[in-house]
Protein backbone atom coordinates (compact mmCIF):
# COMPACT_ATOMS: atom_id res chain seq x y z
CA UNK A 1 0.00 0.00 0.00
CA UNK A 2 1.30 3.32 -0.71
CA UNK A 3 2.07 5.61 2.09
CA UNK A 4 0.27 8.55 0.67
CA UNK A 5 -3.44 8.43 -0.06
CA UNK A 6 -5.81 10.82 -1.99
CA UNK A 7 -9.15 10.37 -1.01
CA UNK A 8 -12.31 11.66 -3.39
CA UNK A 9 -15.04 12.62 -0.94
CA UNK A 10 -18.73 13.02 -2.25
CA UNK A 11 -22.21 12.63 -1.14
CA UNK A 12 -23.66 9.62 -1.63
CA UNK A 13 -26.78 8.98 -3.08
CA UNK A 14 -29.52 6.14 -3.04
CA UNK A 15 -29.25 5.30 -6.95
CA UNK A 16 -25.53 3.50 -7.41
CA UNK A 17 -25.05 4.53 -10.68
CA UNK A 18 -24.77 8.12 -9.40
CA UNK A 19 -21.52 6.97 -8.42
CA UNK A 20 -20.55 6.44 -11.99
CA UNK A 21 -18.20 9.46 -12.52
CA UNK A 22 -16.43 9.22 -9.05
CA UNK A 23 -15.58 5.91 -10.26
CA UNK A 24 -14.36 7.39 -13.68
CA UNK A 25 -12.64 10.26 -11.59
CA UNK A 26 -10.92 7.78 -9.19
CA UNK A 27 -9.91 5.47 -11.94
CA UNK A 28 -8.52 8.48 -14.03
CA UNK A 29 -6.95 9.84 -11.18
CA UNK A 30 -5.53 6.54 -9.64
CA UNK A 31 -3.61 5.96 -13.25
CA UNK A 32 -2.11 9.37 -13.58
CA UNK A 33 -0.87 9.08 -9.76
CA UNK A 34 0.22 4.96 -9.49
CA UNK A 35 2.34 5.66 -6.38
CA UNK A 36 -0.04 6.78 -4.54
CA UNK A 37 -3.24 4.84 -3.21
CA UNK A 38 -6.49 7.03 -5.00
CA UNK A 39 -9.61 5.72 -3.21
CA UNK A 40 -13.32 6.94 -2.89
CA UNK A 41 -15.35 7.67 0.56
CA UNK A 42 -18.66 9.16 0.56
CA UNK A 43 -20.73 11.15 3.45
CA UNK A 44 -23.76 9.00 3.60
CA UNK A 45 -25.90 6.75 1.94
CA UNK A 46 -23.13 4.72 -0.21
CA UNK A 47 -20.13 2.69 0.86
CA UNK A 48 -17.24 3.14 2.40
CA UNK A 49 -17.45 5.87 4.56
CA UNK A 50 -15.07 8.08 5.26
CA UNK A 51 -14.09 7.17 8.86
CA UNK A 52 -14.06 3.68 7.70
CA UNK A 53 -12.29 3.51 4.38
CA UNK A 54 -9.61 6.15 6.39
CA UNK A 55 -9.11 3.42 9.13
CA UNK A 56 -8.67 1.26 6.34
CA UNK A 57 -5.56 3.08 4.89
CA UNK A 58 -4.11 3.27 8.28
CA UNK A 59 -4.48 0.03 8.72
CA UNK A 60 -2.51 -0.74 5.66
CA UNK A 61 0.18 1.84 6.42
CA UNK A 62 -1.19 5.00 5.27
CA UNK A 63 0.73 8.16 6.76
CA UNK A 64 -0.63 10.81 5.02
CA UNK A 65 -4.17 11.33 3.60
CA UNK A 66 -5.38 14.07 1.31
CA UNK A 67 -9.21 14.51 1.49
CA UNK A 68 -10.49 16.12 -1.71
CA UNK A 69 -14.49 17.09 -1.59
CA UNK A 70 -16.24 16.39 -4.79
CA UNK A 71 -18.76 19.12 -3.94
CA UNK A 72 -19.48 22.04 -6.11
CA UNK A 73 -19.09 24.70 -3.69
CA UNK A 74 -18.63 25.01 0.06
CA UNK A 75 -22.02 24.48 1.52
CA UNK A 76 -22.86 22.72 4.50
CA UNK A 77 -21.29 19.75 4.29
CA UNK A 78 -17.91 20.77 3.72
CA UNK A 79 -18.25 23.31 5.52
CA UNK A 80 -19.86 21.77 8.70
CA UNK A 81 -19.96 17.82 8.36
CA UNK A 82 -16.32 17.53 6.63
CA UNK A 83 -14.26 19.72 9.37
CA UNK A 84 -15.87 17.54 12.10
CA UNK A 85 -15.30 14.23 10.68
CA UNK A 86 -11.82 15.27 9.83
CA UNK A 87 -10.98 16.46 13.41
CA UNK A 88 -12.21 13.64 14.62
CA UNK A 89 -9.87 11.01 11.88
CA UNK A 90 -6.77 13.62 13.64
CA UNK A 91 -7.85 12.63 16.86
CA UNK A 92 -8.48 8.44 16.35
CA UNK A 93 -5.03 8.80 14.49
CA UNK A 94 -2.95 11.32 15.40
CA UNK A 95 0.76 9.79 13.84
CA UNK A 96 -1.22 10.06 10.14
CA UNK A 97 -1.20 13.54 8.65
CA UNK A 98 -4.81 14.31 7.73
CA UNK A 99 -5.80 17.41 5.72
CA UNK A 100 -8.68 18.29 3.68
CA UNK A 101 -8.39 20.85 0.31
CA UNK A 102 -11.39 23.18 -0.84
CA UNK A 103 -14.24 21.73 -2.55
CA UNK A 104 -13.40 21.09 -6.67
CA UNK A 105 -15.84 23.52 -7.42
CA UNK A 106 -13.93 26.41 -6.05
CA UNK A 107 -11.08 25.77 -7.77
CA UNK A 108 -10.69 28.10 -10.80
CA UNK A 109 -8.96 25.70 -13.62
CA UNK A 110 -12.16 23.29 -12.39
CA UNK A 111 -14.34 26.21 -13.44
CA UNK A 112 -12.53 26.91 -16.52
CA UNK A 113 -13.14 23.34 -17.71
CA UNK A 114 -16.81 23.48 -16.82
CA UNK A 115 -17.15 26.66 -18.36
CA UNK A 116 -15.53 25.17 -21.83
CA UNK A 117 -17.79 22.21 -21.76
CA UNK A 118 -20.75 24.40 -21.17
CA UNK A 119 -19.26 26.58 -24.38
CA UNK A 120 -18.86 23.69 -26.55
CA UNK A 121 -22.47 22.58 -25.93
CA UNK A 122 -23.52 25.65 -28.30
CA UNK A 123 -21.51 23.60 -30.83
CA UNK A 124 -23.13 20.12 -30.43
Amino acid sequence: MAQRSLVLFGHGARDPRWAEPFRRLQQLTQAQMPEVSVSLAFLELMEPRLPELVKQLVQDGCSEVTIVPIFFGQGGHVLRDLPVMVDQLRQDYPDVAIRSVAAVGEDAEVLNAIARYCIGSLKA
